[in-house]
């Protein structure tokens, strides 16, 4: 999905800055533009979930999301 996802947003902005977006394909690009983000930032939370630290005596402490 996220292949077919970034193409389209590529294909998107190829034609926006050949010859304009319509009005549906103006809302298309934000929609798949927010869905690419929310899948990103995904991405970097499951992989934080299995980051640790160590510190200076060589405890591993895990990554903690800032408040």
């Amino acid at each position: 999905m996220t292949e077919e996802l970034i193409k389209r947003i590529n294909e998107l902005a190829k034609k926006s800055r050949n010859e304009g977006l319509g009005p549906h394909e103006k809302e298309e690009q934000e929609r798949l533009r927010k869905e690419y983000i929310k899948m990103f930032r995904q991405g970097v939370e499951n992989t934080m979930e299995s980051v640790y630290i160590m510190d200076e005596n060589g405890n591993k402490k895990k990554v903690e999301k800032k408040k």
